[in-house]
Parts: structure tokens; C-alpha cells; sequence
């Protein structure tokens, strides 16, 4: 079914007054998994579990100085088919009262009805009161977000990461910073958009962020002029991700108190933690082309693909592991910490975990062996990648709380 009155709709959020066109696509589920090789390269699993779009050459390395995605990957999930760039957030889970774990699915956006495993959407937004864009550039990559971030002043510095309960799926207003807090009758959206200013050299950093910026004043859809440290101007890149709560709205199932029970697979309930992680990946110069046609959703420079097609372009996990549940704990025996149902403000090692190896109830196996990271503030323990780490990390994998890791990653800095 395509729901082209409601596709108006959908757009009146993205497009903000003043823009020219809007690239808008589907990208269906490539792999679920734990691997980010972008903040944890080469490491076979990273700390919590990401769904993963776009094209097949994602692998725990993606080594830019050795390969060329777009002209190496040989599939994409995308429907525009010269896209094998990969587009990657966390999952969402559902905590039951008796304290189990149980995946989220994802559903369809409009229009895009037979996503694998729902997939998300993606936003290219070329041009904003008529001024023109810079592409993306080969061995490009950006993060935006941060999964230790558990506050509002933590989660402003970024701008537009936000959710939205669907009343219906064209809904597109009454955007939250945090996780909704009441059953949303057709799911949760979370909504993930990126800078729109980049320094004009650097393709990634070792933080994986500072080399873009938002503009210095106003916003992207205003017009707003980038700062000088970052004065080339880059398309938004927005996705949309449809989570399906639907048969998790019985508030019997919710915690006692009715306070929201979905946490993020990093181990957070407030949503000020989410991300999304971006290598570009588009063949040749068929993204600068897209943008200089000011191409509005379908794009006859470009070549496409059906759903379908799309669909039939997956890869199997790094490292097999089941990861939907229910289970005793968060996959990677990743801790909740920050505010949780019914905690008020919570302690700094997010309460008391189950012992540190647990089987999976109803999973099959048992979750990787970890260090019990304790209860409150105090002294926390952690696997390496539980609180410390990431690229070039030689630190210890148990510190004292409040203490700042060997190696400064934006992400993974300090020791809960």
C-alpha cells in the first residue's frame, strides 16, 4: 500500500519552509549486531547492538586508505542502488515487570512497505533557500550523538535528535528530547539529524565529529551561515527509524509505576543517549549529481532499485549472537545506567545488574562474560568496553569512578 497523502505529510517535518527538495529513501536491514567500526575498528564485537543499512562491504575494519565503498561494495539495501553507504543506530528493547529483555521490532515508514526487518529512512536535503551543497567525499564518516549521555545539557549540544509517538504513521509533530512517555498507538520514531557545516578536509577524525559543525546561527532549514572553522556547506542527513511498540501499549506490561519501560541497547531509558553513525559510501559522483539536480524524492539522475531487491542484499553477523530475546540482561551484559522507571535520578552504576554471566532466558547460550560493574556510584569494574575504550583505548578495564580513561574518545572518556 503507498500512502501518498500521507508521504505530504511526512515530509512537512524534514522540509522546513524554504526548501527546494528533499532526496528521501528507503534502506532496508542489512545486519543487526554488536560491531561499529568506526568507534571500535577491528574489534570483532563492539558494546551494544546496532542495526545496520546500506551496503554489503560493512566489516569490523572498513579501512578508507584500502577501499573505496561505493566502488568495491557490490550490493545495497537502498532503493537508490548507486548507495552503498552504511547507516547505523541502536535498537530498542522492552523491559517486562519481571525484568526481562525483549527486542523492539521495527516497521515500514510510508511508503515503504516490505523494508526488511523495517529498515529506516533516509533524508538527503540538498539545498536550503537556494544555496548549494557540497557531496559527501570518498573515506568520509561522521557520528552524531553519544550513548553515555544521560541529560538534557548533555544531549543539547547536539540539535534535532528527538522522538516522535505516532498517532498515525504520517504523524510528524509533537517531537520529544526524551523517550515518550505514554503507550504511542502506532510506535515510536526516533528521528536522527546531522550537522550541515564541514571544515572541507578533514573525512574523519579520531573523534569522528569535529570535523563537521551546525551553522553558527539560525539552522540549516533557515539558511543559516556555517562558523569559519567549518565554512563548507553539506547536505542534512536525516533518518528516520520506526520503532513498533504496538504490542508493548498494554500498560499491564509496563512497570507498576507506568513510567516507560523501552531502554536503548547502550543502557538508557531516557533517549538523551541515542546516535547514529554514517559512512558514506555512494558510487562515483552520483550523490553531487542528486544534489545539484535539487532532486525531489525520485531523482532521474539516479539509478534505483525495488524494495525487493533491495531486501535480497544481506550479511550474516560478525559474531553470531542472539540479540531478540527475552533475556535476563542487555546483550554484551551492557549496565543500565542514568534515570530509570521508577528510580528518580538513578546512581552513577545504574543499580544491580544479575550476576556477570547469565543465560539467555529463552535466547539459547549464555551473554558474554563480563565484570560486574556493582551497584551506586563508588568503584565500578567493567569489561573494557563497558565504560572505557574505543579507538587507540590502552587504558585499564577497571577504574575508579568519576576518573578519566589513557585515551580521550568523545564517546567513551571518562569511567562511570
Amino acid at each position: 500500500m503507498h500512502y501518498n497523502s500521507l508521504f505530504a505529510g511526512a515530509l512537512a517535518l524534514a522540509a522546513a519552509p524554504g526548501a527546494n527538495a528533499i532526496l528521501r529513501f528507503s534502506c532496508s536491514e542489512l545486519v543487526t549486531e554488536r560491531l561499529d567500526p568506526l568507534v571500535f575498528p577491528g574489534a570483532a564485537q563492539s558494546p551494544h547492538v546496532h542495526q545496520v543499512v546500506g551496503g554489503n562491504m560493512f566489516n569490523a575494519t572498513m579501512d578508507p586508505t584500502r577501499h573505496n565503498i561505493g566502488e568495491e561494495a557490490t550490493c545495497t539495501t537502498c532503493t537508490f542502488s548507486e548507495d552503498f553507504s552504511n547507516y547505523w543506530t541502536a535498537i530498542l528493547y522492552f523491559r517486562a515487570r519481571n525484568g526481562t529483555f525483549i527486542r523492539v521490532p521495527q516497521r515500514a515508514n510510508v511508503d515503504f512497505d516490505g523494508a526488511r526487518g523495517g529498515g529506516m529512512t533516509v533524508y538527503y536535503t540538498p539545498s536550503f533557500q537556494n544555496q548549494k551543497v557540497t557531496a559527501f567525499q570518498p573515506g568520509f564518516r561522521m557520528v552524531i550523538g553519544n550513548p553515555m549521555w544521560r541529560t538534557a545539557a548533555e544531549a543539547s549540544r547536539n540539535r534535532q535528535m528527538t522522538f516522535t509517538c505516532l498517532d498515525t504513521l504520517a504523524t510528524r509533530t509533537g517531537e520529544t528530547t526524551t523517550m515518550p512517555k505514554n503507550p504511542c498507538k502506532e510506535g515510536i520514531m526516533s528521528n536522527v539529524r546531522f550537522p550541515t557545516c564541514w571544515d572541507g578536509k578533514t573525512l574523519d577524525p579520531p573523534d569522528h565529529s569535529s570535523h563537521v559543525a551546525y551553522p553558527s546561527s539560525g539552522t540549516f532549514e533557515s539558511g543559516g551561515p556555517c562558523p569559519a572553522s567549518h565554512p563548507v556547506k553539506i547536505p542534512q542527513l536525516f533518518y528516520e527509524v520506526l520503532w513498533d511498540t504496538r504490542r508493548f501499549n498494554d500498560r499491564s506490561l509496563w512497570p507498576e509505576d507506568g513510567s516507560q519501560p523501552f531502554v536503548w541497547s547502550f543502557g538508557d531509558y531516557t533517549g538523551y543517549g541515542t546516535h547514529g553513525d554514517y559512512v558514506f559510501g555512494w558510487k562515483g559522483d552520483s550523490l553531487q549529481r542528486a544534489m545539484d539536480a535539487n532532486c525531489d524524492v525520485y531523482c532521474p539522475t539516479l539509478k534505483t532499485q525495488s524494495i525487493s531487491a533491495g531486501n535480497q542484499c544481506t550479511l550474516k553477523q560478525n559474531v553470531a549472537e542472539a540479540i531478540d530475546g527475552p533475556f535476563d540482561r542487555l546483550p554484551g551484559n551492557v549496565a543500565i545506567t542514568g534515570p530509570q522507571p521508577g528510580t528518580g535520578t538513578g546512581g552513577g552504576g545504574g543499580g544491580n545488574p544479575p550476576a556477570a554471566s547469565t543465560t539467555i532466558a529463552g535466547g539459547g547460550g549464555s551473554q558474554p562474560t563480563g565484570t560486574n560493574p556493582g551497584s551506586g556510584g563508588g568503584s565500578n569494574c567493567a569489561a573494557k568496553w563497558a565504560q572505557c575504550g574505543g579507538q587507540g583505548f590502552t587504558g585499564p578495564t577497571c577504574c575508579q569512578s568519576g576518573s578519566t580513561c589513557k585515551f580521550s574518545n568523545q564517546w567513551y572518556s571518562q569511567c562511570l
